[in-house]
């Protein structure tokens, strides 16, 4: 297939589209800057340039593919709502040119506030709290879903909170700078709060398989690990750094943490046993732990 990839010079969408062109797909990479265009050329992909602000391109893109990865979300927390409101603009232009196609479209969610407490399943829907920590774009995930109802074959990837390789990235990698800023490796609470994580090869073999096989409203769970402990990712951390550990009272994890102080206190585990069945996916990349103990994390 030729596969429309949104966010393709992005981490999880490079990842994607190596995962794609190694599996016989043409990919076609949306790219804002040449600096993007340059990355996705080099991946081996040909590029068509856009941005989030032209809905227009999004659309001109899926119109010539035979499917579409849709990875690419501006993540500034400040600007959330602006920031789900243009990816409804874009997601509404490209059904637009899919509607009765049958063509697959895949997007990117995240598990994070699905079932807080709890494991979550890919058959639960996004609850008030979700909606608090995603912004609306449980909602936008819920009307891609729709679309199956109009001849679109779509799912969406519930990714975990923490997508990871060797390299220091996303949440885990603020986490390490905070550790060696503050002198402490921290945990909100006993620390005993658990977030699912995932390999980035995991997570595009994942979306290279719901793309080819995903039946049309499918909700899949990106999750390698179901339940990493807070506490263990601290004591690691701590040790790399050689400081200690300590307890954050959760009045003060805004003020200790900044903006990861939002999240890093909340209980996000997530059931990957559906997905894993669905999709005869099994990840096998390293876990989060490993990726920590080995990688360059740490690097100064």
């Amino acid at each position: 297939m030729k596969i429309f990839v949104t966010g393709a010079s992005g981490f999880i969408g490079s990842a994607v589209t190596t995962e794609l062109l190694s599996h016989g797909h043409d990919v076609v990479g949306l790219a804002r800057s040449e600096e993007s265009a340059d990355a996705i050329r080099a991946l081996g992909a040909s590029v068509i340039r856009g941005s989030l602000e032209e809905p227009e391109t999004f659309a001109a893109g899926a119109a010539d593919a035979d499917g579409v990865a849709h990875l690419a979300f501006r993540h500034v927390f400040t600007e959330f709502p602006k920031n789900v409101a243009l990816d409804r603009a874009v997601l509404e232009a490209m059904a637009g040119v899919l509607e009765g196609t049958g063509k697959p479209m895949s997007i990117a969610g995240g598990t994070a506030g699905i079932a807080p407490g709890r494991l979550a399943l890919e058959t639960d829907v996004a609850d008030a709290e979700a909606s608090a920590v995603n912004g609306d774009r449980a909602a936008n995930g819920r009307y891609v879903l729709g679309l199956a109802e109009r001849g679109v074959r779509t799912s969406v990837v519930r990714f975990a909170p923490t997508v990871h390789d060797e390299l220091k990235r996303g949440f885990i990698g603020e986490y390490v700078d905070v550790a060696r800023r503050t002198g402490v490796a921290g945990f909100v609470g006993d620390g005993t709060n658990r977030w699912s994580a995932v390999h980035v090869s995991d997570a595009a073999r994942l979306v290279r398989l719901a793309l080819e096989n995903a039946p049309g409203g499918s909700t899949l769970h990106g999750v390698g690990e179901e339940a990493v402990v807070i506490r263990d990712v601290a004591d690691l951390v701590a040790r790399r750094l050689g400081v200690p550990t300590a307890s954050i009272d959760p009045a003060d994890a805004s003020a200790h943490f900044g903006w990861l102080g939002a999240f890093i206190g909340h209980d996000n585990p997530a059931s990957n046993t559906l997905t894993r069945e669905r999709m005869s996916w099994t990840p096998t990349g390293p876990t989060l732990l490993q990726d920590l103990s080995d990688g360059h994390w740490f690097d100064a």
